[in-house]
C-alpha cells in the first residue's frame, strides 16, 4: 500500500483514474477533467497527501492561461458589460453574507465559526486568512473545513448540471454570444462599386482617406477590363469598378462616397493573388498596418484580419497580434517574400516559449504581494492567484515588449491550462478528502448543511438576478458565478461546456473585485 501512497505514484494514479472517470457520460453529461477532484478526495480520505507546491504550480499555470486567453477581449468586454458583471458579483457576495447572518442569529452560531462556514462555502482561502487574523480563533478554520468540501463540489455540480435542470440550451447560448460578438464586430462583406462621384475622380486613395472616412478597404480595381491592385498612390478614374470589404453600414457609406453598387465581377489577375497568412514572425507584433513593411515593400493590401474567431475590418491603426490570420492581395511573385516577413508558421505558433510565462508569473507574484489599504488599519492583497491573473490580463493586452511576446497560441494555452488544473485538482481534492471525515465526526451534519445552503443561495440568486434582471448570457453568467465565488475548480468544470471564451472573460472581469469584497465581508462577519 505504501507504494501507491508515494507522492508521484499517487499523483499519476489520481490523474489517470480521474481522466478515465471524466470520460464517462451519463445521459450526455460528463465531469471531464474536473472528475480528478472526486478521485483525489477518495485518496485524501484514505490518507494520501500531495505536496503543497502542487497547488501553487497548478494555480499559477491555470490562472496565467486564463488571463492570457481572456486578456485581449477582457478590456472590451469589461467596457461593454462591466457594470452588469460588477453588480452581479456584489449580489452574489451580499446574498451569501445575508444568508450567513440569518443563520448566525437563527441558530446562535459563534461569529468565528459562522464566518469560517461563509469562507468555506464560497471556497475563499483569502477570506479565511483575513477572518482568522482578526478573530485569532481556531473556529474559523473549523467552519471553513466543514463547509469547504461541499463548497468545492457544490459549485462544480451546479455549473455543470444547472443548464440541464433549468432547460438552458448551451448551443443556443453560444449562438447568442457569437451574435453579440458579431454585432460588436459586424460580418465582413465584399461588394463592388462603380466610381461615378465627380468629387473623387482624379484623386488618389491617400488623398481621399477612404479607410479613415468609410472604415472600408479597397482590395481591387477593374480599369479598362484589367484588374489592378491599388496602392495609396492609385488615382480613381470614372467608371472604375472597385472591390471593397467592410460591414454593411460602412459599405453603404462608401456607396454614397464613391458611386453605386454593381454586380459586375472583377476577374482574378494572374499577377495578383489573395492569400491568408499567420502572424508568427515577432517583428510584426504590435505594429500597426500602416507601419508594416510588407504593405509598401511588396505592394500588398490587407482586406481582413481573423482574430479569436472574429473577422475584423482592418484600418491603418489596427495593431497586429501574435496568431492573427491576415488576408491580403499582392502580386504573385511577392507572396513568398510576404510569407517570410509575416512568418506564416503554424509550428512557430504552437512552440512553447517559457520565458514570457516565467517573467509574467514573477510579475504576478509581486503584484499579489502588494498590500492595499482599506482604511481603519485594514489592508488586503490579491495574493498569488489574483496577482498572476492581473499580470496575465495586462501583458496579453500589451502583446509585445521588445523581443518578448506575451501572447501565446491557443494550443499552448490549452496545454498550460490542463496541466495547471491537473496539479491543482489533485492537491485540493486530497486536502478536502482528508478533512471530510474528521469534521463530520466532530461537528455532525447540521453545520455542513448550513454551509451548503450558504453556497447554494448565492448561486441561485445569481441565476435569477442575472437572467431575469440583467439578461446576461448563461455562459457569461456561469463564469461570473465562479469568479464571484473565487472558485477555480468550478471554472475548470465550465470550460468543457463551450468552445467560446465567455466564461473566462466573465470570470476574469469579476474575480479581482470579488476577492476584495469577500475579504471585507469576512472581516465584517467575524466582528459582528
Amino acid at each position: 500500500m505504501d507504494f501507491f501512497t508515494t507522492d508521484y505514484i499517487a499523483f499519476f494514479l489520481i490523474v489517470a483514474l480521474g481522466l478515465a472517470l471524466g470520460k464517462l457520460k451519463i445521459k450526455g453529461l460528463s465531469l471531464d477533467i474536473s472528475a480528478i477532484i472526486f478521485v483525489a478526495m477518495a485518496f485524501g480520505h484514505a490518507g494520501v497527501n500531495m505536496p503543497s507546491i502542487f497547488q501553487q504550480i497548478g494555480l499559477i499555470l491555470f490562472m496565467f492561461s486564463v488571463g492570457t486567453q481572456a486578456g485581449p477581449g477582457f478590456f472590451e468586454a469589461f467596457r461593454a458589460k462591466g457594470l452588469q458583471l460588477v453588480l452581479l458579483a456584489v449580489v452574489v457576495i451580499v446574498s451569501g453574507m445575508l444568508t450567513t447572518i440569518l443563520f448566525r442569529y437563527l441558530f446562535n452560531i459563534d461569529n468565528s465559526l459562522v464566518t469560517g462556514l461563509f469562507t468555506g462555502a464560497i471556497t475563499s482561502a483569502s477570506g479565511l486568512a483575513a477572518a482568522a487574523e482578526i478573530s485569532g480563533s481556531p473556529l474559523v478554520a473549523i467552519g471553513f473545513g466543514l463547509a469547504y468540501p461541499f463548497g468545492i463540489l457544490g459549485i462544480i455540480l451546479f455549473v455543470r448540471l444547472s443548464p440541464r435542470f433549468l432547460g438552458i440550451s448551451i448551443s443556443g447560448e453560444e449562438k447568442k454570444y457569437e451574435d453579440e460578438l458579431h454585432s460588436e464586430h459586424p460580418e465582413l462583406l465584399y461588394r463592388n462599386f462603380v466610381v461615378e462621384n465627380p468629387n473623387v475622380i482624379g484623386k488618389t486613395l491617400a488623398d481621399l482617406s477612404i479607410r479613415t472616412v468609410t472604415h472600408t478597404n479597397i482590395s481591387k480595381i477593374l480599369r479598362n477590363n484589367t484588374p489592378i491592385t491599388p496602392t495609396s498612390d492609385t488615382t480613381l478614374e470614372r467608371h472604375d469598378i472597385i472591390r471593397a470589404s467592410g460591414n454593411r453600414e460602412d459599405l453603404n457609406t462608401l456607396s454614397y462616397f464613391i458611386g453605386p453598387e454593381t454586380t459586375v465581377e472583377i476577374p482574378e489577375s494572374k499577377k495578383f493573388v489573395v492569400r491568408s497568412f499567420l502572424i508568427s514572425n515577432r517583428r510584426n507584433i504590435g505594429k500597426t498596418i500602416a507601419e508594416s513593411e510588407f504593405l509598401h515593400q511588396y505592394n500588398a493590401t490587407v482586406t481582413s484580419i481573423r482574430r479569436t474567431g472574429i473577422d475584423i475590418v482592418p484600418s491603418a491603426n489596427t495593431r497586429l497580434r501574435f496568431g492573427d490570420k491576415v488576408t491580403l492581395s499582392a502580386p504573385d511573385e511577392n507572396i513568398p517574400k510576404i510569407g517570410k516577413v509575416l512568418g506564416d508558421s503554424r509550428e512557430e505558433l504552437d512552440e512553447i516559449d517559457f520565458l514570457p510565462i516565467a517573467v509574467g508569473v514573477l510579475l504576478g507574484v509581486f503584484i499579489g504581494q502588494i498590500q492595499i489599504p482599506l482604511g481603519n488599519g485594514l489592508e488586503f492583497s490579491l495574493g498569488l492567484t489574483g496577482g498572476v491573473l492581473i499580470s496575465a490580463l495586462i501583458l496579453s493586452k500589451i502583446g509585445k515588449t521588445g523581443n518578448i511576446v506575451w501572447n501565446i497560441s491557443g494550443t499552448t494555452n490549452q496545454y498550460l491550462r490542463k496541466l495547471g488544473l491537473i496539479f491543482f485538482l489533485a492537491y485540493i481534492g486530497t486536502e478536502a478528502g482528508a478533512k471530510l471525515g474528521p469534521t463530520i465526526h466532530e461537528h455532525g451534519y447540521g453545520l455542513i448543511l448550513v454551509g451548503a445552503v450558504i453556497s447554494l443561495v448565492p448561486m441561485f440568486t445569481a441565476v435569477i438576478f442575472g437572467r431575469m434582471v440583467l439578461n446576461i448570457n448563461y455562459l457569461s453568467l456561469l463564469g461570473a458565478i465562479t469568479g464571484s465565488m473565487t472558485s477555480t475548480p468550478a471554472l475548470s468544470a465550465v470550460e468543457p461546456l463551450t468552445r467560446t471564451n465567455a466564461p473566462q472573460e466573465a470570470y476574469a472581469a469579476v474575480y479581482p473585485l470579488s476577492l476584495v469584497l469577500i475579504i471585507i465581508v469576512s472581516q465584517v462577519l467575524v466582528s459582528l
